[in-house]
């Protein structure tokens, strides 16, 4: 009896120190659960470098031991309404594209009063041009860079991508960029209707051009809007609105939706053991192998 009392004690406790550790950081225990319970793979963390004077501004570049380059680049920026987040705590993302023959450079950006508008995207462009300058060391390729981010990271992805400025600034040629995968992003939302957005956009008194959905352009990289219908931080409606604006604009814009999902559901969908639905993490690596021209390799047949 004292032996099950204390095997009881223990699950309790073990299930409140899970329960505390999702509530405080839930990208880094997710992280942690895909790397137990996920295949073993060569995929590993190979450089971090910084790319401003915030310990946040720097990025983590990730490639799988076996892969021969040059390889496409997916540079991923985390979410976190711009106030919080670390890009170490994506690891699963990484792992998650790597290991399908791609690079992954994890980028971190400015929160709260120091990364307010532009200083996020200012700091995204930064990364990005990074990777166009730098990835050929680690086997990327610098004219196949891809853009992704969920919630805020999404939004910072979008509108480097749709107002040139940002990039060209930094000195990023507008090729490079192939496309961009936004997972259940804030792409309208002028004016200000949250705390979040208020102190990042409004209380510097950015205005409508602060939104990607007013940067819609025929000449844009190709976009992947992924969101769940039952997302209500984000309302889908956002990406929508975006991917109509695109393609009204002459552009292309995909989108994939998904019946039961909420904010979570598109990152967590990246991650073992979520992956066994493949619905998203399929859809977003046939949109990176269609703009990257990545052929899938032929596995050798058995007798």
């Amino acid at each position: 009896m004292l032996i099950a009392g204390s095997i009881i004690v223990l699950i309790i406790a073990g299930y409140g120190g899970l329960t505390l550790a999702l509530r405080n950081n839930p990208h880094a225990v997710l992280d942690t659960v895909d790397r137990i319970v996920g295949p073993s793979n060569s995929v590993a963390q190979v450089h971090e470098a910084s790319t401003g004077a915030d310990p946040q501004q720097r990025v983590l570049v990730h490639r799988a031991g076996k892969t021969e380059g040059p390889l496409p680049v997916l540079v991923f920026f985390h979410g976190g309404s711009w106030a919080h987040g670390d890009p170490q705590h994506y690891g699963f993302a990484a792992r998650s594209f790597a290991e399908e023959g791609f690079i992954v450079v994890l980028g971190g950006y400015r929160l709260g009063e120091r990364g307010r508008y532009p200083a996020m995207l200012e700091d995204t462009a930064a990364a990005v041009a990074w990777v166009h300058q730098n990835i050929t060391e680690h086997g990327g390729d610098p004219e196949r860079i891809f853009l992704g981010g969920h919630s805020a990271g999404a939004y910072n992805v979008a509108q480097v991508a749709l107002e040139p400025r940002w990039l060209e600034t930094a000195g990023v040629p507008s090729g490079a960029v192939r496309g961009v995968i936004g997972l259940a992003g804030p792409y309208d939302f002028y004016p200000y209707d949250s705390a979040s957005t208020e102190a990042t956009f409004g209380s510097v008194g950015a205005g409508a051009e602060s939104q990607p959905v007013n940067h819609a352009r025929a000449d844009a990289p190709p976009l992947l809007l992924v969101h769940g219908e039952q997302d209500t931080l984000v309302k889908p409606r956002n990406s929508r609105a975006l991917a109509a604006a695109v393609e009204d604009a002459g552009g292309q814009a995909e989108t994939l939706f998904l019946p039961d999902g909420d904010h979570n559901a598109p990152l967590l969908a990246l991650a073992n053991p979520w992956r066994r639905d493949p619905t998203v993490r399929n859809r977003v690596i046939a949109f990176l192998r269609d703009k990257a021209k990545v052929s899938v390799p032929v596995q050798p047949q058995t007798p």
